[in-house]
């Protein structure tokens, strides 16, 4: 990804709609490309539950899809003053918090439903922690309700089979009613 015009892009965005900003730090993350944005207001930029900072994001990886004369989008985060990296720390926390829970029960359990990003962050986080080489994840259902279900790899340990009811969401999902990727 071409640095320097990310940055004219990005930076044109935000003065277009007034949102102060001030500066703009880019870096390749795992298969994406991490733009992190200094502001002196970040909650102008971050909106209610993140909606203007993934409405600029969309923006931003439509004109750069334009501009590179990509076939795809390109995998861009935009994270302002840390507000996305929390967000994948709770994330990643949840996962810990039902991967003891499956481990205690050998029962399965549903995440609550996440949007494509954050369901790719526990895949990976579950994938690559060793901690966590007992369990397996999969997604499940459709559009805004898809979520991952967490389950035992060795499905003989596990309590009950595939075809069994998942053990219903935990109720207290701190945090997670705020993401908005």
């Amino acid at each position: 990804m071409n640095e320097k015009l990310i940055k004219e892009t990005l930076g044109a965005i935000l003065g277009q709609i007034n949102l102060p900003f001030d500066s703009i730090e880019i870096s390749d993350g795992d298969g994406f490309t991490r733009i992190d944005i200094t502001s002196s207001d970040p909650s102008r930029i971050i909106g209610w539950h993140g909606e203007t900072l993934n409405s600029i994001q969309h923006l931003l990886k439509a004109i750069m899809r334009t501009k590179e004369k990509s076939e795809k989008s390109p995998f861009l985060v935009l994270d302002v003053d840390g507000y996305r990296r929390d967000q994948e720390e709770k994330v990643c926390k949840t996962a810990d918090r039902k991967a003891d829970f499956v481990r205690r029960t050998g029962s399965r359990v549903a995440l609550p439903p996440m949007n494509p990003y954050f369901r790719r962050i526990v895949h990976l986080y579950v994938a690559n922690s060793p901690d966590l080489q007992d369990l397996a994840t999969v997604s499940t259902g459709e559009g805004e309700y898809r979520q991952i279900v967490m389950q035992l790899k060795d499905e003989s340990a596990a309590k009950q089979d595939q075809s069994g009811e998942l053990s219903p969401v935990m109720s207290e999902e701190v945090g997670l009613e705020n993401l908005d990727i």
